[in-house]
């Protein structure tokens, strides 16, 4: 087994140590301590997404990014009334500021972005620690899963021409430690069967939110969103997952909830 291939292993370790405890205060703070790191977290994307899309645009890139964080926060402030065309409001108006052929992108996927980030402070405030820990926890599972599955079983690549790293048996780890995830927390959220059936879908949602920015990545010709945090890159490859599980939970709660 070649060194090589575990060699990026302490630094996301370490970055990852650091960001769990960061994570986890906050988490415990909850309230506007917890608006306040999912607005500059989403604020950071939205100019990591401007750089991939539009280099030469810096001043937008940090001109929308802080704008998007303030609007995330106001929305977790205020009636959903005014908060939700707060919310999206520095998307749509960016689109405008950057060249037509980035601007569908960047509605796309900032939208998700901004959208995502409301739905963790409202999963927080709203329906508790417990399930935002239960999310975090699905998400999680199958990354560290997906990770040492896929470096020592390898095999068959799940979407070679999008996410070359990504294989069959990393995906299938995931879900099955997404589904062990969900038994755990079968009681407390009175699902049942339920959570299980739910974690694996909300797993396979998260996988879904990191193949959609390696295609992005793949298209705009960068390898890593940013380099803010070693050994893993931006924020916007560390969260993909994230961003993608708290999508499918807001249609979840949308429309079947």
């Amino acid at each position: 087994m070649s060194a090589g291939r575990w060699s990026d292993l302490m630094p996301r370790l370490l970055s990852a140590v650091v960001m769990l405890v960061v994570g986890a205060v906050e988490i415990w703070l909850g309230g506007i301590w917890f608006a306040v790191l999912i607005a500059a977290a989403c604020g950071g994307m939205i100019w990591e997404l401007v750089r991939m899309l539009a280099p030469e645009k810096t001043g937008q890139a940090l001109q929308l990014g802080a704008m998007s964080a303030i609007a995330v926060l106001g929305a977790t402030l205020l009636p959903p009334v005014w908060g939700m065309p707060l919310l999206v409001s520095p998307i749509l108006g960016g689109m405008f500021q950057l060249p037509v052929a980035a601007r569908l992108r960047f509605g796309l996927f900032g939208l998700w972005i901004v959208c995502a980030g409301f739905t963790f402070v409202w999963l927080r405030n709203e329906m508790g620690a417990a399930w935002l820990l239960w999310l975090i926890g699905v998400v999680v599972a199958t990354n560290v899963a997906g990770y040492f599955a896929g470096k020592m079983i390898g095999g068959p690549n799940l979407w070679p021409r999008v996410s070359p790293k990504k294989t069959w048996s990393g995906s299938s780890a995931g879900w099955i430690a997404a589904a062990v995830v969900g038994a755990f927390f079968s009681e407390a959220s009175g699902l049942g069967m339920g959570a299980i059936v739910l974690s694996v879908v909300m797993s396979m949602a998260s996988q879904a939110g990191d193949i959609a920015e390696s295609a992005l990545k793949r298209k705009t010709g960068v390898k890593d969103s940013s380099a803010l945090i070693p050994g893993h890159g931006g924020l916007f490859d560390r969260v993909d997952g994230m961003l993608g599980a708290a999508a499918a939970f807001l249609i979840f709660v949308t429309f079947l909830g």
